[in-house]
């Protein structure tokens, strides 16, 4: 087909346009929004990271540094993904610095072999006194335990614990029984003597030397006060800072209980930097949470019931299980006391 002189002016006007991308617009709030996300993210890794209890909401905000470190991290690659390159980028930097505190926890670490009394223990908070003593006492015997620390233990429980026959599997004991939350014991299969290895507190904290076959051992079952109440955390902060440290030429101790804390608050962070070693950390389940029990979305589920074991113990086996009638699980580990 053939072209006129109007067409040829036609094409050429239409080939003399300039055409321009039109780019969507970014939407202000959603800058805005990852900004906040992205400030309070590393507000609180720089809590964590930086070692600051701070007050009791940021205690309780330190507890949930799992669930924060998975939350800033997709956030992060969310905003890379909108091209918010430095909201996206520091995030994602700071998130994967979080996975290396929080990860390994996962994983199991080396371990050493252990030539020495395997040892069996057990811990429980037993709210107020309000956990069935007949599971308890038949967890005790299928799992085959040699020492069981109870934190709230009551006078009632008490009661309850010798008529589920607590005494014929662990007749010996160290009881600080008291009404209500503050009462605490040592159970054991082999002689116990009490000792005072803990200052004063707030929670009674039961201690006492355990007359192994091999070498003694101090347990001290542990349970410091609550960060998150109205006085504040000083009383928790003081109590964790007064457990007893591992003592690398003399008794071998265990703190085993419930530590109202988790591997990212600072009390725990220098418990272990002393020397102690998390049971669970050692064999790869430091991430299972121990309170509360049966947990669905809130309170969001946390790990502060520990057995902390002196770094010469090589730890075997670990498992978390419920006690019917406790807001907490019960802690169970198997480690091997070295005869030297």
């Amino acid at each position: 087909m053939g072209t006129t002189p109007e067409t040829d002016e036609h094409s050429a006007t239409l080939h003399g346009v300039v055409t321009t991308e039109v780019k969507p617009r970014r939407s202000g709030f959603a800058t805005f929004l990852l900004f906040v996300c992205a400030m309070a993210f590393v507000t609180a890794a720089l809590v964590r990271l930086l070692g600051i209890d701070g007050t009791r909401y940021m205690i309780a905000a330190t507890s949930l540094i799992p669930y924060i470190t998975v939350a800033g991290l997709l956030i992060g690659l969310f905003a890379l993904a909108r091209k918010r390159w430095v909201i996206g980028l520091t995030m994602t930097f700071v998130a994967i610095v979080l996975v290396a505190n929080v990860a390994p926890r996962a994983f199991p670490d080396s371990r050493p072999n252990g030539v020495g009394q395997q040892v069996r223990v057990m811990t429980a908070n037993l709210l107020v006194g309000m956990a069935d003593a007949e599971a308890i006492v038949r967890e005790v015997k299928a799992r085959n335990v040699d020492i069981l620390t109870m934190q709230e233990l009551s006078p009632e429980m008490v009661r309850d614990l010798e008529r589920a026959g607590l005494d014929q599997v662990l007749p010996s004991r160290v009881f600080l029984a008291e009404p209500g939350g503050s009462g605490s014991g040592i159970a054991s299969k082999y002689p116990l003597t009490r000792k005072e290895l803990t200052p004063p507190g707030t929670l009674q904290q039961a201690g006492a030397l355990v007359d192994l076959p091999g070498k003694d051992i101090e347990v001290v079952s542990v349970h410091p006060l609550p960060p998150v109440v109205t006085e504040g955390p000083e009383a928790w902060q003081r109590e964790l800072a007064g457990l007893p440290s591992p003592d690398s030429t003399g008794a071998i101790r265990v703190l085993a209980g419930d530590f109202n804390a988790t591997l990212d608050h600072v009390g725990m962070t220098r418990l272990l930097n002393k020397g102690y070693v998390d049971a669970a950390d050692q064999v790869g389940k430091g991430l299972i949470h121990t309170w509360p029990s049966n947990s669905g979305f809130w309170p969001p589920p946390v790990t502060i019931d520990h057995v902390l074991v002196d770094p010469r113990c090589p730890v075997d086996t670990l498992d978390v299980f419920d006690v019917p009638g406790s807001d907490h699980r019960a802690v169970v580990t198997q480690f091997v006391v070295p005869r030297f």
